[in-house]
């Protein structure tokens, strides 16, 4: 008996390590951030969350499997209506750590405005290098549009909504509709990965620019530093491709300027194509504002009044 116990452990053990071949980062969390702000700002608290019957959560979805890797996305479903605009969501943490149940808040929140929400795992630069992460949320976008009917989704209003990294990930995903270099030929789906809509939360919008600073973590996702690989640092950069195709976008941004780099120059050029486009500062606030009370609050607020704008 004990001896066929013990081979059921090892045979899962066995299966659990052949999935996950790969390290994880686990240093950016809610906690650990928190601990870390609670110090200059002594006033911050987590948001409570309450349950909303409106609202259909379901965790683990699978959009896409890579030989033995699978990505999964989670849903926040306002079942109001059979037809919602949807919010693409995307965590930050340096394009190291983090992970998609970082966006469930805002994710609960938003969808009890009249959305479908989705929060989506994507690969970080520990298994990954770029552009695989931005590939894989286009591909779950893909896969959210190609089951629109099952998800409540309006396959035509879809926004992209990232934070910090993620911000950055957002923009570029939106400045690159049907720009082949970030699609998978081999991801199988009759929908396009193209956006309606840009939500980037403190995300640089140029890795080379006199606001930026070259950062490690991006060198380390990039492939190498900016002198090493420029061409990588300039097609990561959503101004690089702003142009009159970009969308309508929105800037929810913390007061440390470096995490705007190249946000004006990207809005000059939404304005001279009259491209809408808001920005809001949360006057003396830290980078990861959004996931603490009294700037969640403010963000899901400047976020619903932008996408009620664009989508109702």
């Amino acid at each position: 008996m004990k001896k066929n116990r013990l081979i059921v452990v090892l045979f899962f053990y066995v299966i659990a390590a052949h999935c996950q071949q790969y390290k994880v980062d686990t240093s950016y969390t809610i906690k650990t951030t928190y601990e870390k702000l609670i110090k200059k700002y002594p006033f911050i608290t987590i948001p409570e969350i309450k349950s909303n019957a409106d609202v259909q959560e379901k965790f683990d979805l699978v959009y896409h499997q890579e030989k033995e890797r699978i990505l999964h996305f989670d849903a926040f479903i306002n079942t109001k209506k059979k037809k919602n605009p949807a919010v693409i969501m995307i965590h930050g943490g340096g394009w190291r750590s983090g992970n998609k149940g970082q966006m469930q808040f805002l994710g609960k929140e938003i969808a009890a405005k009249g959305y479908s929400c989705f929060a989506i795992e994507y690969r970080l630069s520990l298994e990954a290098k770029y552009p695989t992460g931005i590939v894989d949320v286009k591909n779950a976008i893909k896969f959210i549009k190609d089951n629109a009917v099952k998800l409540n989704v309006d396959p035509n209003k879809i926004a992209v909504l990232g934070c910090s990294s993620g911000g950055q990930m957002a923009a570029l995903i939106g400045t690159t509709n049907n720009n082949p270099l970030f699609e998978d030929p081999l991801f199988k789906s009759k929908s396009s990965s193209n956006v309606n809509a840009i939500i980037d939360v403190d995300g640089v919008l140029a890795f080379k620019h006199p606001e930026s600073s070259e950062g490690d973590m991006a060198a380390f996702w990039l492939g190498g530093k900016s002198d090493e690989i420029p061409e990588n640092w300039k097609n990561a950069s959503a101004l690089t491709h702003t142009d009159k195709n970009t969308p309508p976008t929105l800037y929810i941004c913390s007061s440390i300027p470096r995490f705007h780099a190249g946000r004006d120059d990207m809005i000059k050029i939404l304005d001279e194509n009259k491209i809408y486009n808001e920005v809001h500062t949360i006057s003396d606030s830290p980078h990861s504002f959004w996931f603490y009370e009294p700037w969640f609050g403010q963000t899901i607020s400047y976020t619903v009044r932008f996408l009620d704008k664009i989508f109702k």
